[in-house]
């Protein structure tokens, strides 16, 4: 029925462009089936699928997707009005689950995120899964000379996951075609005695005299109901307790502040090998990435101990956030501060 061009030793069907117009017609506007069209053109059933990719190389179908916004001004407006923050907020999609949600916010936040990365720069990562989320979306438009990559804290244990900070590390440097500087120590020390010996050591020394020069840091917020650090079972049921008592709210880089944003004064404290949170201040751009809102009064503390000046995040943790800071500039608590 059809003649056969040869190309490069192919033969390439020759539709004509009337049976290609009724094949699109049927698939794209009748809603037909593939064999149902065979039948409506008289050839197999295997072959609609290419007739249906040459109407679109020869024009005959033109496929227009609308533009899609996938931020909320609206939100981040008044997140910058309400706590005077810089803030990304990615649209949430209803009925999404929490890891396809952290993959959304990590594929539309990614470029925003990778504008902030300049020449020279030094960029500070902590582990966890929604900085993971963002990380591994993060791809240079050009090459960027003398980038350095580091982690802000030390080890979560001896055998690191895809989210732990020295892993997220390695993957920004190589593709960002950066180097590496890490903090090659535990998390948390068993006590103070052998965390303040380590930190001394000149290579780590180094590392910390580096880090809390940054141009960026990036770090995710732990919640005391929702922390890498727990499941990963890092603290006893009493140092919990304990840091519970403390008035603790949230974590970051494994420094756990109370609801104004201070560090808990615990015996942990002494014990961890990261950025000191009030060094950790002096860092020009300070990035949280959050999603979920279990982590609001966790990210609130952060903001109002000005531990992060930049908020990446989806709709549902905005809006709750901005529902607790109005509570609480109101006078009202939900009983997380202390």
């Amino acid at each position: 029925m059809f003649g056969y061009p040869v190309n490069g030793g192919h033969k390439i069907p020759n539709y004509t462009n009337q049976q290609l117009i009724l094949a699109a017609r049927l698939y794209y506007l009748e809603g037909m089936s593939q064999a149902e069209i065979a039948t409506f053109v008289r050839v197999s059933q295997p072959k609609i699928s290419r007739m249906l990719a040459i109407a679109q190389q020869r024009g005959i179908v033109r496929i227009s997707v609308p533009e899609y916004e996938s931020r909320n001004p609206e939100l981040e407006k008044a997140l910058a009005k309400t706590f005077s923050i810089d803030a990304v907020v990615i649209h949430s999609i209803g009925g999404v689950e929490m890891i396809p949600l952290r993959r959304i916010m990590g594929y539309f936040a990614a470029s925003v995120v990778g504008k902030w990365i300049k020449a020279h720069s030094l960029v500070v990562l902590s582990g966890g899964r929604a900085v993971q989320a963002l990380v591994e979306q993060m791809q240079p438009v050009q090459p960027i000379p003398d980038l350095r990559i580091a982690t802000g804290m030390g080890h979560i244990d001896s055998m690191p996951g895809p989210y732990d900070a020295s892993e997220l590390c390695r993957d920004l440097a190589r593709r960002w075609q950066g180097s590496v500087l890490s903090l090659n120590g535990p998390l948390i020390f068993p006590d103070e005695g052998s965390c303040q010996e380590v930190v001394r050591l000149p290579q780590i020394q180094e590392v910390l005299r580096a880090v809390v020069r940054a141009n960026v840091l990036i770090f995710g917020v732990g919640a005391m109901h929702n922390s890498l650090l727990f499941e990963r079972d890092l603290f006893t049921r009493a140092e919990i307790g304990k840091l519970a008592d403390a008035g603790a709210v949230g974590e970051v880089l494994g420094r756990f502040y109370n609801a104004k944003g201070v560090e808990c004064q615990t015996t942990v404290r002494n014990r961890t090998l990261s950025i000191d949170l009030a060094k950790l201040r002096g860092i020009a751009r300070r990035i949280a990435v959050v999603v979920g809102v279990d982590r609001t009064a966790a990210v609130l503390g952060a903001i109002r101990g000005k531990i992060l000046n930049t908020l990446v995040t989806e709709e549902s943790c905005a809006e709750a956030l901005l529902r607790m800071g109005s509570r609480r500039s109101n006078g009202k608590t939900d009983g997380s501060s202390r």
